[in-house]
């Protein structure tokens, strides 16, 4: 008799006995092929993975009963199963319900095209297992470990994405939010510590009015929470002498990239551009400022970048072509270029020329103002982090003001619960133990 051919994806990086209670299920249906997600579709739901592919294939090529191991490149099986046609797929259960309830839709429908079956097993829902991804999630959220992430996936994927977190609670919807679309899981690679969104939360004036120490206690409530990487907005970066200690300082909490901009004197925000008094530093200076932020970073992992606000006061193309080139020599570890016009094309201008002459240094944007391009068309024409940096705040503050408007207008309550996130969803969101 034919044996009939068994699939089942992991996307682990420590196999233990639940892993191996299904495997074993899986061997006694027939012969079995073992798929292993892409590093790049595991980061894309899930937190970065620990061991790269090659290690979790062999892995499982490693194990009793398997017959091979092929790569799944992205969390729809769709390709595998028009690849291999397997006679059977096996999965935990836990899939019937959640953003992975589409993947299993597709999943049947594709096998019953030609008579293949799925297979669901109880999920292993052991304290003790629970407690083991817990502590991988404990060391995914260290400094050493969580520094030099965003590094790491900007050469996995090329391409980042990241919102702003002002707070314990937008950092949790930042790490957890999740949306299934076209067989792909898309989540945020990282977060970013808007100096005007800190400002805003604290009820203060966007002029670096909060000072750095009050600024880490945002950064260490954030990350006491989650694990992806972070940004952090530096503004001006201040004096050279107190921006070699604030490197120092965020390197040793584990942030993985500092933003400053070449401005000086007291900050306003950009997007007032010529509106507001404003003062460029000169290439020397913020050149010199880059340089010693570098000399002082202890590791290889933490990343300087400079943002260029040439297009914001209208100095020009050449302006901003000039100083990005010179802060690249300078030691910076990516450029930001900013405009805050709604018509992308300066910036689409800005990237053709600096990749005519620069192929690999990671350019950042916030598009705040040219907000209707295509995260897919930046990344074409060479982006690397697209930085989304108010909306959370943006959208939170008229919520709640109108919440409390609606109170006062019905002088009760009522009329505000249909606004309002139920009181589970949020004990859900935040995890009793982590």
């Amino acid at each position: 008799m034919n044996q009939q051919t068994v699939y089942i994806a992991f996307s682990t990086d420590i196999i233990h006995s639940g892993h191996l209670s299904i495997l074993n299920k899986a061997v006694s249906l027939g012969s079995l092929t073992v798929g292993v997600l892409s590093d790049t579709a595991v980061a894309s739901f899930k937190r970065y993975p620990l061991l790269p592919y090659a290690e979790r294939k062999k892995l499982f090529e490693n194990l009793k009963g398997v017959d091979r191991v092929v790569c799944q490149e992205t969390m729809s099986y769709h390709d595998v199963i028009e690849q291999l046609h397997p006679d059977i797929v096996v999965h935990g259960d836990d899939w019937k319900m959640g953003f992975q309830k589409p993947l299993r839709e597709e999943v049947i429908s594709l096998l019953s095209a030609y008579g293949g079956k799925l297979v669901e097993f109880p999920y292993t829902n052991d304290p003790e297992l629970r407690a083991i991804e817990n502590r991988y999630r404990a060391e995914a959220a260290l400094p050493d470990v969580r520094r030099g992430r965003l590094k790491k996936m900007l050469g996995l994927k090329g391409f980042v994405t990241a919102i702003e977190a002002h707070s314990g609670i937008t950092g949790l919807i930042a790490e957890q939010t999740k949306v299934l679309q076209d067989g792909r899981t898309y989540q945020f690679d990282a977060m970013w510590i808007s100096s005007l969104c800190d400002s805003t939360a604290k009820g203060k004036p966007d002029i670096e009015l909060v000072d750095m120490t009050s600024r880490f206690r945002t950064i260490d409530d954030i990350m006491e929470v989650t694990t992806k990487p972070i940004i952090f907005d530096g503004d001006t970066g201040g004096l050279t002498e107190h921006f070699v200690y604030t490197v120092r300082t965020l390197e040793r909490m584990g942030v993985s990239m500092i933003i400053i901009e070449d401005k000086t004197g007291l900050k306003k925000n950009s997007l007032f551009g010529i509106d507001v008094q404003q003062t460029q530093d000169s290439i020397e200076n913020f050149s010199a400022k880059i340089a010693a932020g570098k000399k002082a970073q202890k590791t290889k992992d933490f990343m300087i970048c400079a943002r260029i606000e040439s297009l914001i006061l209208e100095k020009g193309m050449e302006d901003a072509l000039t100083r990005a080139f010179a802060f690249v020599n300078a030691g910076a570890d990516a450029v930001m270029i900013h405009s805050r016009k709604k018509d992308p094309n300066e910036i689409k201008e800005f990237i053709a020329k600096f990749r005519q002459q620069d192929r690999t240094t990671p350019i950042v944007l916030v598009p705040t103002s040219f907000n209707t391009v295509y995260e897919e068309e930046w990344k074409e024409l060479g982006a690397n982090i697209i930085i989304y940096a108010n909306q959370l705040t943006r959208t939170g503050f008229p919520a709640m003001q109108n919440a409390a408007r609606t109170i006062l207008e019905n002088h009760r309550a009522k009329e505000c619960d249909d606004i309002c996130m139920p009181i589970k969803d949020i004990i859900t969101l935040i995890p009793e133990e982590r």
